[in-house]
């Protein structure tokens, strides 16, 4: 009865996790559209703003280039790119250039070596195996009666579990520093600033959804192999 009760207390956790997600997703497209009307004060692009954030880091080899779909923004640090979406890029909205300064974070971490970025990076490919492999390892687990396979897959999910709590201060951090950039280096009023940050913050809910989801079922994982 125990191993049941935490085996729901797992499932509740990623019950959780999806409204939560549910509720992130609609308040992003919320604040995004919201603010995405609003032009900024000082008629900066998304891509100008970025690019003024590289150049005062000496990040002027970092490219800002545009990349398709809406809300695909991010940095690679494979080629040293900000891809942009065509809306943020070329877009001179609160929303826009909020987002691309948060981007911007991201290069800065980069090149700065913040370590949870650096951790996060180094857990990818784990990360992903862990992903790919969770549920042949499961579903071979629970058919041939051993154990050890979903304990196997539960290790390799851990690493995934550990890619997401990694990623909440990576992204709190590059936020706090797109706020600081906007209010204080580059001066935009106090208005556009609480614009920017209704937008990241809405974003930073998703993450915190996913972490959840990840947490929840690796306390499935783990209670499952118990049972067995």
């Amino acid at each position: 009865m125990l191993y049941l009760m935490n085996m729901n207390e797992g499932l509740l956790i990623v019950i959780a996790a999806m409204i939560l997600g549910m509720f992130a997703s609609g308040a992003v497209r919320s604040a995004y559209r919201r603010w995405n009307q609003v032009p900024n004060s000082r008629g900066l692009s998304g891509a100008q703003m970025a690019r003024a954030i590289l150049d005062g880091y000496g990040l002027a080899h970092v490219g800002v280039e545009v990349t398709p779909g809406t809300l695909s923004d991010h940095y690679d640090p494979r080629s040293s790119t900000l891809r942009l979406s065509r809306e943020v890029f070329g877009g001179s909205s609160v929303a826009a250039i909020g987002i691309a300064a948060h981007e911007a974070g991201h290069a800065v971490q980069h090149a700065m070596g913040y370590s949870p970025l650096k951790i996060r990076n180094a857990l990818v490919p784990v990360a992903n195996l862990g992903s790919r492999m969770l549920f042949p390892l499961l579903i071979g687990g629970f058919f041939f009666q051993m154990t050890n396979l979903i304990y196997i897959g539960a290790a390799l999910y851990g690493v995934a579990l550990l890619f997401h709590l990694f990623t909440l201060p990576v992204e709190f951090n590059a936020s706090a520093r797109a706020v600081a950039w906007l209010e204080k280096a580059h001066g935009f009023p106090p208005v556009e600033v609480q614009g920017v940050r209704s937008v990241l913050r809405a974003a930073s809910l998703t993450y915190v959804a996913s972490a959840l989801a990840a947490l929840g079922q690796m306390v499935w994982l783990l209670m499952a192999g118990r049972r067995r």
